[in-house]
């Protein structure tokens, strides 16, 4: 049997709350929009390229999109000497470029397990939180949300036209 990207459900985005749980909220819809785009779709799918030049693919995003969380969240925020999923010093676009349609639901799998272990590890921290991924730059928590949000949001534009290519489907 194929293996189809499963259904998600966007969860409701907060209207009046404080400010981490407007963070978090806006973060958690974008995170399940990138994955409801891809809804139905077998690995094959989401390895269809936009189309020449571009190499972009909706697997390349939710790829793209694990190590982004692991990088900002855990590598620069808190430290963690961890590798990353998909990036190499060799291949810095591996997340894009080295794809495996019979992978996708690990990709899926590994992009979940990620937002689930980021979450975990800053869920009591304070958004004024800094850290210095370079020393004449410092950022807090707070940005780590606000640009993750600018990310995830950029990047489901491009999922809408990716999508599009694929089957037609277009939608919010």
């Amino acid at each position: 049997m194929t293996w189809t990207a499963p259904t998600v459900e966007r969860r409701e985005l907060p209207t009046v709350a404080g400010e981490r749980e407007m963070l978090q909220g806006w973060l958690d819809f974008h995170r399940d929009t990138l994955l409801a785009k891809c809804t139905g779709l077998t690995g094959d799918q989401l390895t269809q390229a936009s189309g020449a030049p571009s190499t972009l693919t909706l697997l390349g995003l939710v790829r793209h999109m694990t190590d982004v969380e692991r990088i900002w969240f855990r590598k620069r925020f808190l430290g963690e000497q961890i590798g990353d999923h998909y990036f190499t010093e060799e291949n810095p676009d591996a997340d894009f470029d080295a794809l495996d349609p019979a992978a996708a639901e690990a990709d899926f799998a590994a992009l979940r397990a990620e937002i689930a272990a980021c979450d975990k590890a800053v869920a009591d921290r304070g958004l004024d939180e800094t850290f210095s991924p370079r020393p004449e730059r410092t950022l807090n928590l707070r940005w780590i949300y606000v640009h993750m949000i600018e990310e995830y949001a950029r990047h489901n534009g491009h999922a809408d036209l990716l999508r599009e290519r694929i089957d037609g489907v277009t939608g919010s």
